[in-house]
């Protein structure tokens, strides 16, 4: 089955998105603010590439639980005096967790067109719930006043984003520990046997139901942890985080890397929003443009998204063994 592999150890090529971060970190000091951007979306993006890639679960409501760990972590720091970042995070990614429990009983047992809407529906409630509580979320003109205490004690957030860009590379690291170990897990390799054909799997006696609202609530608390990210580095929360652009440009983003691919939520975010900032300062007027002739490409010429189309050109460069050597 796709997305399964027998041997879970680290490969040698898993190590350069680390190490590219790394080198943009010394050599790109400019562009920190866009890179913890990018690393916050990443780990939105794994977020969702686990149900829908894994599970197959399709959603256009995911930035309900980053919406909301966003607004948790602001809310503690802004109202309640709560300014330490692992506090902050951990009560982010409770209240996702709890929220991804609670809508997945119910809407996990649905399929098709009514899980879709059930999914949109829960986000316009979390928005109109956001926008009426103005004295608490600051409603539309969004939540000010977030504090973040320096990290450990001793790093700071500095306007030039290096604590902020470090911070979000080690949280992004623990986050794809934690999805690495499940895709490459017998648990995962049920996943990807329910996305494929969940019929045969209840024929063998798999508990389809419970395994989805698993991981459909292990996937709300990242997305509520990138959420939290998201607030503590702009040290603000606004509505357009529980809006359906952010769902809508999160799913983009995922089918330019390349659905259930695990590192395709690496690639597309980089290149969405890398593409934005460019096209944004070119041509601010019709960026979007941009972005779609890039998506209908990618759709038309890598339906396996950017990183399927590497897969696919990537044995072209490799060098041909000798009949002596296959032999072997």
């Amino acid at each position: 089955m796709s997305g399964y592999t027998v041997d879970p150890r680290i490969r040698w090529t898993e190590t350069l998105p680390w190490l590219i971060a790394l080198a943009g970190f010394f050599l790109l000091p400019e562009y920190l603010a866009l890179g913890a951007r990018i690393l916050i979306f990443i780990l939105f993006a794994l977020s969702l590439d686990l149900i829908l890639g894994y599970g197959g679960i399709i959603t256009l409501g995911h930035s309900a639980f980053f919406g909301l760990g966003a607004y948790t972590a602001g809310i503690l720091s802004a109202k309640l005096g709560v300014h330490d970042n692992f506090a902050q995070m951990a009560a982010a990614a409770g209240v996702a967790a709890l929220l991804g429990a609670l809508t997945g009983a119910v809407i996990l047992r649905t399929r098709a067109l009514t899980l879709l809407m059930l999914t949109l529906a829960i986000t316009a409630v979390l928005l109109e719930v956001a926008n009426k509580m103005s004295s608490v979320t600051g409603g539309a003109d969004g939540l000010s006043g977030v504090q973040v205490s320096p990290i450990l004690g001793l790093f700071r957030f500095d306007i030039f984003g290096k604590t902020a860009f470090l911070y979000c590379l080690a949280v992004l690291f623990l986050g794809w520990l934690l999805v690495r170990r499940i895709i490459y897990s017998p648990y995962g390799a049920m996943l990807t046997g329910i996305r494929e054909n969940s019929a045969r799997m209840h024929a063998i006696g798999a508990p389809v139901y419970w395994r989805l609202l698993l991981i459909y609530t292990i996937s709300a608390t990242l997305a509520g942890m990138a959420g939290a990210l998201l607030t503590q580095v702009n040290q603000f929360v606004g509505l357009n985080v529980l809006g359906f652009e952010v769902s809508g440009e999160l799913l983009v983003m995922l089918i330019l890397g390349g659905v259930g691919r695990l590192y395709g939520a690496f690639i597309g975010p980089a290149v969405y929003l890398v593409a934005q900032d460019y096209l944004a300062r070119q041509f601010p007027e019709y960026w979007y443009f941009g972005i779609g002739a890039l998506l209908i490409a990618v759709v038309l010429f890598a339906p396996g998204g950017i990183l399927g189309l590497i897969d696919k050109w990537l044995p072209f460069f490799r060098p041909k063994r000798s009949a002596r050597a296959s032999a072997r």
